[in-house]
């Protein structure tokens, strides 16, 4: 990855990369894009919509993203929670 240093801007993906290994607090692997300070940061960075970008990188596979109360999760690819299918959900209720 480019270091910020020697003066080469990160990519997007490189950025949402390293915000997600930088700012995740143990024991969590993923990053709020409001309460971290992701969504501000990105802006001053890039001057550019961070949702538009995460969206995009969520579908290209560079990241996973989870609803949350308030904005999203970020995640890098196989570390988000999974979700549960309509399937396991009857099967907890006994059904």
């Amino acid at each position: 990855m480019a270091d910020q240093d020697s003066g080469a801007k990160l990519t997007q993906a490189e950025f949402v990369k390293k915000a997600i290994i930088s700012l995740r607090k143990d024991p969590y692997k993923g990053i709020h894009t409001v309460y971290s300070g992701f969504n501000e940061a990105f802006r001053a960075y890039f001057n550019e919509d961070p949702i538009k970008w995460t969206n995009q990188l969520s579908s290209e596979g560079v990241i996973e993203i989870r609803p949350a109360r308030g904005g999203v999760m970020l995640y890098l690819p196989g570390e988000a929670p999974t979700r549960s299918t309509g399937k396991d959900v009857l099967k907890k209720m006994g059904l």
